[in-house]
């Protein structure tokens, strides 16, 4: 399974992620998208904790207007 770095104030998507299985780590500083294979954001700030270049390889997935079951569908599709 995927580690998977979720923004503050997604409590459902971090539940919803580590119940099916995916190692997940808040991202409060730049430093922890280390190692991280994804992140989920809220949409809110398109500048995240002030990131305004790429600091992750992989993909950043924007969480706005899904539910936590899309988010996890999301990122099954990428690393189931």
């Amino acid at each position: 399974m995927a580690r998977i770095g979720v923004e503050p104030g997604l409590e459902d998507i971090k539940q919803e992620l580590a119940a099916n299985g995916h190692e997940v780590v808040d991202l409060r500083s730049e430093a922890d998208t280390a190692n991280c294979d994804c992140c989920i954001i809220s949409g809110m700030d398109k500048d995240l904790m002030g990131i305004s270049d790429a600091v992750i390889a992989g993909p950043v997935i924007n969480a706005q207007g899904q539910n936590a079951e899309d988010v996890l569908n999301m990122v099954n599709e990428r690393y189931a």
